[in-house]
């Protein structure tokens, strides 16, 4: 049968299923929107993990100054985050940082800290341990575990909170491996830069001995028949070595190498007069970029030393260096001797005992600072010349400048 459309029940009973089926659809869409957001922020579980590794993050930078006080003031707040109780950091020589520890039970902590520096084992305090006199203390549980750094307790983290839990001390163990970790990396990136400042140093000393005396050499011929050219060339030698040998800095602009190369070159001429020719071509967008410092003059050097001086003709010298992107392209060419390719792989292994150093100095730093890739590439043949080539990134966090 058809449906009647004239009687007075139907219009009434349409609007109601319909009434119904709109409230049907504005449900599907509040619990599209929470299931949506459910998703977006994530289970509890998770949220609880974001929270907690950003709290982490947030300790990491200040205690990778090591275990000091200004480190421990920055980094104490988010540990007592991490631990949802009062924290104390202490070195052999006291406490270095507090938050959320009143001053009575720091001073009962100091002797569970000792037991610790001195055990280097866990130290868990009950109740009783933590009576301070007052009988409305809430404190019912403290712990206190040791720091170590390659093995060695060099100081401790002490907790203390409302609630006695087992949880507390496998926590405080936890939060003091992460602790450890970072004071660990503190560690290293202090030997990292006292091994980078150590080759710097060694370098500095292989410029010196040859260089000082074929300099001065130049100098001397100069200074009967063109004094003011022995001025110049005595100005550039002091300007020369005042940058070589200065102690702050381990990075530098590509132009401040430059500035460096050209007071080398300056003096290599007045040696070699008409045997030396020189072309420099350097893109104006890639001065300011900055690499570790003596990289590009030592090579430059090489080449003079190893390549053109030992030929009995003219030589030629060329730098290029190119704006590629994201990075600067360096080129140092010359058309000498040239070397044996087998030679210059021990050389760049450091097991060659000759006195190109500087290749091989400046292939590991250059690979320490920027990565593998960045090390240098060479392209020679005994009377083909050489190539030198490397990259540097524009920019990189190692490289930043204070």
């Amino acid at each position: 049968m058809g449906r009647r459309r004239d009687s007075p029940g139907e219009p009434l009973g349409e609007a109601i299923w319909i009434a119904l089926g709109g409230v049907g659809a504005l449900c599907v869409a509040v619990a599209w929107f929470a299931l949506r957001g459910s998703r977006r922020l994530g289970a509890p579980s998770q949220r609880a993990a974001y929270e907690t590794l950003k709290t982490a993050s947030r300790a990491a930078p200040a205690l990778r100054s090591g275990l000091t006080r200004e480190g421990g003031r920055h980094a104490a707040p988010h540990l007592r985050r991490l631990l949802s109780s009062g924290v104390v950091l202490a070195d052999r020589s006291g406490a270095v940082a507090v938050d959320g520890v009143d001053t009575a039970h720091c001073l009962l902590l100091e002797d569970p800290v000792r037991a610790v520096l001195g055990t280097g084992k866990v130290q868990v305090l009950a109740a009783r341990h933590l009576a301070c006199g007052d009988l409305l203390c809430p404190l019912q549980v403290g712990v206190a575990v040791p720091l170590r750094v390659d093995g060695t307790v060099v100081g401790a983290l002490a907790t203390v909170s409302t609630v006695g839990s087992g949880a507390l001390s496998r926590l405080a163990v936890e939060v003091g491996t992460f602790v450890s970790t970072q004071l660990e990396l503190a560690q290293l990136g202090r030997e990292r830069s006292r091994a980078d400042q150590a080759e710097l140093r060694f370098l500095r000393a292989q410029i010196a001995p040859h260089f000082v005396y074929n300099a001065l050499t130049a100098i001397e011929s100069f200074i009967r028949t063109d004094p003011e050219r022995a001025r110049e060339l005595l100005v550039g030698f002091a300007d020369f070595t005042r940058y070589s040998f200065r102690s702050h800095g381990q990075f530098v602009t590509i132009a401040d190498e430059l500035r460096l190369v050209d007071s080398y070159l300056d003096l290599e001429r007045a040696r070699f007069g008409d045997r030396l020719s020189v072309s420099v071509r350097v893109a104006p967008g890639v001065l300011g970029v900055v690499l570790p410092s003596l990289v590009i003059q030592p090579l430059v050097e090489n080449a003079v030393r190893h390549g053109l001086e030992p030929s009995e003709r003219p030589g030629a010298l060329s730098i290029a260096i190119t704006d590629e992107g994201g990075e600067a392209r360096v080129r140092i060419q010359d058309d000498g001797v040239g070397a044996d390719p087998v030679r210059l792989v021990r050389v760049l292994s450091g097991s060659d005992p000759s006195d190109a150093v500087g290749l091989h100095n400046v292939d590991e730093r250059l690979r320490a600072v920027f990565g593998e890739e960045f090390g240098l590439r060479i392209r020679t043949a005994p009377g083909s010349g050489t190539t030198v080539t490397l990259r540097i990134p524009k920019r990189h966090p190692a490289v930043a400048l204070a």
